[in-house]
């Protein structure tokens, strides 16, 4: 096969960057994508060029490390899979595919391909942890699981955090993997403590982290490889709500419009003085 690669270059965060064509032969049906990158990489070098820089860990789907748009798809075409998991059968022989990274504004672009998703990291301390006790393993029959809880929470645990409902998302929204850790620990007993407090600080830090709001559009969705629902958007949604409705004290405003939409005219201005 033969494939033909328009490759986004960019040597650092200050660079403007640029795309970047490239012809790549010999390349077999059974290599994965990364593979294929390799491949070309392997002949930069040879030639005294710099290689593509690219994000790889596992390469089984797992790590949640890969990540970048194929012809402005997030992992490519292949639904329900990362990018490391995507094989070049899927590909037509000289087909041109543009490759470019993850575009939101939480995730500035480092070098090439690879971006900085730390801003999901700071998202996860923020509250994506349960109260334990120290010391020795709990009895694992100790605490009582219903099965459809235990289900729903492992379907939303499957998020591996590589950041593809950010980029897919027309307003590089961040709900699906907000909702996503939101929901597997607040579905489970365990997690019952902190679930009004989590769900507050973990969307309060999506807010700082410049991440958009959610409307439901559901790209998000159709590009998880993980194949997690928009019901964890709305699980989130639900939990946010009777938070903000306990913890008024912890709560930001219902309002999601910024402080400067004309829509906030009536919460600065005293009642005596509104038309």
């Amino acid at each position: 096969m033969r494939i033909l690669l328009e490759v986004w270059r960019q040597r650092s965060a200050g660079d403007e960057g640029r795309f970047e064509r490239h012809e790549v032969d010999g390349v077999t049906e059974h290599m994965s994508f990364l593979e294929m990158l390799d491949v070309l990489n392997l002949r930069l070098v040879a030639r005294g060029e710099a290689p593509v820089a690219f994000d790889s860990d596992c390469r089984e789907g797992i790590c949640g490390i890969c990540g970048f748009l194929v012809n402005g798809i997030a992992h490519g075409p292949l639904g329900n899979a990362t990018i490391c998991q995507t094989h070049m059968r899927h590909f037509r022989d000289g087909e041109l595919l543009r490759l470019e990274p993850w575009r939101a504004a939480a995730f500035p672009v480092l070098r090439d391909l690879i971006v900085d998703r730390s801003a999901l990291d700071r998202i996860i301390a923020a509250g994506g942890y349960v109260s334990i006790r120290t010391g020795s393993a709990p009895e694992a029959n100790a605490t009582l699981v219903p099965k459809d809880a235990a289900d729903r929470a492992m379907e939303a645990a499957a998020c591996i955090g590589c950041g593809a409902c950010v980029a897919a998302c027309p307003n590089a929204s961040g709900a699906l993997f907000t909702g996503a850790k939101v929901s597997h620990l607040g579905l489970l007993p365990q997690g019952q403590p902190e679930r009004r407090t989590r769900v507050l600080r973990m969307s309060a830090q999506a807010r700082a982290e410049e991440l958009g709001h959610c409307t439901s559009i559901g790209e998000c969705a159709r590009v998880c490889p993980a194949g997690i629902q928009l019901e964890v958007i709305a699980r989130m949604n639900r939990d946010w709500l009777r938070a903000t409705l306990s913890l008024r004290g912890e709560a930001a405003p219902l309002a999601v419009t910024p402080p400067s939409s004309p829509m906030r005219f009536y919460e600065r201005t005293p009642v005596k003085e509104r038309p």
